[in-house]
């Protein structure tokens, strides 16, 4: 499994240094063009993200159609070209054009899906766990490159960095991806229409879960740095920018801890809605901690028990959709799942913004706690993926036809064949039939 993940996530993880890269000195560096505005620059910042939920179905969609590969490949054209945009802008228009046109290439819902294909739905959960410590790391690597290379060489050598790094992640695609199998499935057009996803209400409540996760989490980055380095006169704890990793770093090593756990109890033992839901109590008493501190260790007691709650929904919340979703809807229902995360973030940005310029941190807090509340009760009254199994059956011994004749019984969710490994895959429901009895159907 790790010869077929890692270059995908390999894949992933430069391009996402790229976007993180920026990060802690774009605002500066976008307020210094021509033509620019506070709007406009923090515009620059998060403007990719308007443009990741704009595109993350269609690209999702046409990996179902197309072929993997070849939009990942597209993707990541498009990302260079934003790249490269973005390091001769010399006006903040020109830089904006250059960020909308990196967050165009959203290739992660493609990349999700790839790997859905390669990997048997046993091991997604470590698979996708993998992936999410990739980018991890590609971000503490961003936050400690970008001001050395940004102080010292210009920030338009963070952009041209970017597109190298693009262009490295084509050659990985093409030298070390696998081919995803070949899949024969018997749905119709009509079944295979994008507004089919909306239709299974179990993938429908885990949308809902990626927005409320992206969104908490767009509060919680707004309120962590803004409350530690404010005077103590206005509510903080006056400490300085340089002193932020002190907070962050422990929050991240327990983040990390947390998502081993997270993913064995989750897909191992088949707990993964009660992981949700002691995911979303944790988080609830994170912020309740960084509403109500009085001390620094308090809230930084707050911002670890947040990363522990947030990570432990990491290794889940991608395999969890593709386990819902249907073989044929699979790149789009994970390009719904990160529209609804992107949008999240927006609007989490948005909320944050607010209610910190016209209240104060204990009521973003409570509000959060509301919608926590509401969260908990999402979660724990939806059903749970795992009540779902396999059958892996090789080809060469079961005939096709009788297979796919399976899907008439109403304990059998779909099935479908692996061309490439010459085998029948089978999901069934585990509350109505078991693994023996569906092969005792062929019989």
């Amino acid at each position: 499994m790790i010869k077929q993940i890692m270059p995908l996530s390999l894949i992933v993880a430069l391009r996402f240094f790229g976007l993180f890269i920026v990060l802690p000195v774009l605002s500066i560096y976008a307020l210094d063009m021509p033509g620019a505005t506070p709007f406009l620059a923090g515009l620059v910042v998060g403007g990719y993200a308007l443009t990741q939920a704009a595109f993350q179905v269609p690209f999702g969609m046409m990996s179902d159609k197309f072929g993997r590969k070849q939009v990942l490949l597209f993707g990541l054209l498009i990302f260079i070209a934003g790249s490269v945009v973005a390091a001769m802008s010399d006006n903040i228009y020109m830089l904006l054009i250059g960020r909308f046109l990196q967050g165009a290439g959203a290739i992660g819902s493609v990349v999700s899906a790839m790997i859905a294909d390669l990997v048997k739905e046993e091991q997604r959960a470590h698979a996708m766990a993998i992936m999410g410590g990739t980018i991890a790391m590609s971000f503490a690597a961003a936050m400690i490159i970008a001001p050395i290379v940004g102080g010292n060489w210009g920030i338009d050598k963070l952009f041209w960095l970017t597109a190298i790094l693009s262009v490295m992640a084509i050659g990985v695609l093409f030298t070390s991806v696998p081919k995803p199998p070949h899949i024969v499935h018997s749905y119709s057009e009509e079944e295979s229409k994008f507004f089919e996803v909306f239709k299974d209400k179990a993938l429908t409540r885990m949308y809902i879960t990626f927005l409320f996760h992206s969104s908490i989490m767009t509060m919680a980055f707004f309120i962590i740095p803004v409350v530690m380095t404010q005077s103590i006169a206005e509510g903080g704890f006056g400490w300085e920018k340089a002193e932020l990793w002190k907070v962050y770093f422990p929050a991240m090593i327990f983040g990390f801890i947390a998502m081993a756990p997270a993913a064995i109890f989750g897909e191992k033992y088949g707990k993964g809605k009660e992981i949700f839901m002691i995911s979303v109590a944790v988080i609830f008493l994170g912020f309740i901690a960084m509403g109500f501190a009085t001390t620094p260790w308090v809230f930084i007691l707050g911002v670890v028990l947040f990363f522990i709650g947030f990570n432990m929904f990491e290794p889940l919340l991608q395999s969890f959709v593709a386990k819902f979703a249907k073989v044929h809807q699979k790149g789009a229902a994970l390009g719904v799942a990160n529209t609804f995360a992107y949008t999240g973030i927006f609007i989490g940005g948005l909320l944050a913004g607010y209610l910190m310029q016209h209240y104060d941190r204990a009521t973003l807090a409570m509000v959060v706690a509301g919608i926590s509340v509401i969260w908990f009760i999402w979660v724990a009254t939806m059903p749970s993926p795992n009540n779902r199994g396999n059958v892996y059956l090789p080809l060469d011994i079961f005939d096709r036809e009788k297979v796919h004749a399976l899907t008439a019984h109403d304990a059998i969710v779909e099935s479908y064949v692996n061309e490439t490994e010459n085998i029948a895959v089978v999901k069934y429901d585990k509350d109505k039939i078991d693994e023996d009895e569906v092969r005792g159907m062929l019989s």
